[in-house]
């Protein structure tokens, strides 16, 4: 048990080594959540001592320990001067430690000030890049379709797809013809191994706790104390869609990792995939990609729910950089400088764009500064359809972690049989209960 809690710090100790962990007041110590881009970040630290002269310390935390790491960096005398916290669950537990940014400059660019986590007494998490996800899908792979002789359905395009009866129709012909189409399945296989299952604890959920939730009048901010799950049914039909026309037995599915199933689709062997714009890195990083660039898109995920004919895709963040408010007043300025170089100077813009790969939250960024990945595309293609209204992250206000691990549990469990999908329901609803 101990080795575990060790080897994410020995990881830590080692960057730190690399990076120079040493107190001092005239630095900016930021303490980066992705492991993915910890790399750009050495870039970017190089790039603002250069220009300004200001040294910026960054360390990362290994995957899946950024909490660990940050509670044990966040009481010492040299603590991060810059943070990231994760929605309403994140900021309820780093309060005492997120000074107020409102008066910013990063704050006052932002393209909309809703998406910052406030109160009433000020804002205190700015989100630094926005995301997308919906169902992606391979033009190459549907166009075949669509041009099948035999098909049993009459669209005539994928934007025809505006509810979820037509997707299931499309899903299940789609599978008839898999043979002809050259595929597996439709979908990826829908991965429920633990810890690899947050599409469907997170991600898919979001769609019926997003209507609950307005229909209640609900803010997005806090947590409700209870969730009725009152659109489960709904959330049933599309779950049961991706588990029977899958590329493998649902019985396998246990076993299945969400890169496993990003591996499929980029292997030609699916035509679709529930993710979000992040997973182009991956798709086009796999050894064989046939899935040529111009033809990735993007679907909502409809549901069959009441008016979904104008819903987009799920747009938002749960990702928030924050001020450690116990830092100086000098080293505060000096962290909100940075933030704002990066996300307004040439230089620090062609970081985001075209490192980070970031979707920017901010109007300091023009047409011609957009990430030009295929997926990252779809994202602003469907910001910029007009009547279509794209649902906010309404999953940053679910409950913690066991919450999410039980109600992942009990849907392996309904795949493999030996749940009821009533038992499901009422593990959603007895786990939020106990956990919020």
């Amino acid at each position: 048990m101990k080795t575990k809690l060790f080897l994410p710090l020995l990881l830590f100790s080692v960057l730190c080594v690399f990076t120079g962990c040493k107190g001092n007041k005239d630095e900016i110590y930021y303490l980066n959540f992705k492991p993915e881009v910890a790399s750009v970040y050495d870039e970017i630290a190089t790039a603002y001592k250069k220009e300004t002269g200001v040294n910026l310390r960054v360390a990362t935390a290994a995957s899946g320990t950024y909490e660990q790491t940050l509670k044990s960096e966040i009481g010492k005398t040299d603590a991060p001067t810059i943070f990231q916290i994760n929605g309403p669950q994140g900021y309820a537990a780093w309060k005492d430690y997120c000074a107020d940014l409102s008066d910013t400059d990063i704050y006052k660019h932002l393209s909309d000030p809703s998406l910052a986590l406030r109160t009433e007494d000020g804002v205190y998490g700015i989100p630094y890049v926005v995301e997308g996800y919906g169902i992606i899908y391979n033009e190459e792979i549907t166009d075949k379709y669509l041009a099948l002789k035999n098909r049993a359905t009459d669209i005539s395009s994928m934007e025809d797809i505006k509810s979820f009866a037509t997707l299931k129709a499309v899903v299940e012909d789609m599978t008839r013809h898999k043979s002809e189409l050259g595929i597996s399945g439709v979908f990826a296989a829908t991965s429920l191994k633990s810890g690899e299952d947050w599409r469907w604890q997170t991600h898919l959920a979001n769609i019926p706790i997003h209507y609950e939730l307005t229909e209640d009048g609900k803010g997005l901010t806090t947590i409700p104390d209870t969730a009725d799950f009152r659109y489960a049914n709904e959330y049933k039909q599309l779950f049961d869609l991706y588990v029977n026309n899958s590329t493998v037995d649902k019985k396998l599915l246990g076993s299945k990792e969400v890169a496993d199933s990003m591996a499929e689709f980029a292997l030609g062997k699916c035509a679709m995939v529930q993710n979000g714009n992040w997973a182009y890195g991956q798709i086009s990083g796999i050894d064989g990609n046939v899935v040529k660039a111009d033809k990735v898109k993007m679907l909502p995920l409809y549901t069959g729910h009441d008016g979904e004919e104008r819903q987009g895709i799920c747009i938002g963040t749960e990702n928030y950089l924050a001020i450690n408010s116990k830092a100086s007043p000098e080293q505060q300025k000096a962290a909100a400088d940075f933030l704002y170089w990066l996300y307004s100077s040439d230089t620090g813009k062609e970081f985001v764009t075209n490192k980070l790969q970031f979707i920017a939250p901010f109007d300091t960024f023009e047409k011609e500064d957009r990430p030009k990945d295929p997926l990252g595309s779809e994202v602003y293609r469907w910001q910029e359809k007009e009547n279509v209204q794209n649902l906010p992250w309404t999953f940053t206000v679910f409950p913690g972690q066991n919450f999410k691990k039980d109600f992942g549990a009990a849907l392996l469990q309904y795949v493999q049989g030996t749940k009821t999908w009533s038992q499901v329901v009422d593990t959603f609803k007895n786990r939020w209960a106990e956990e919020s």
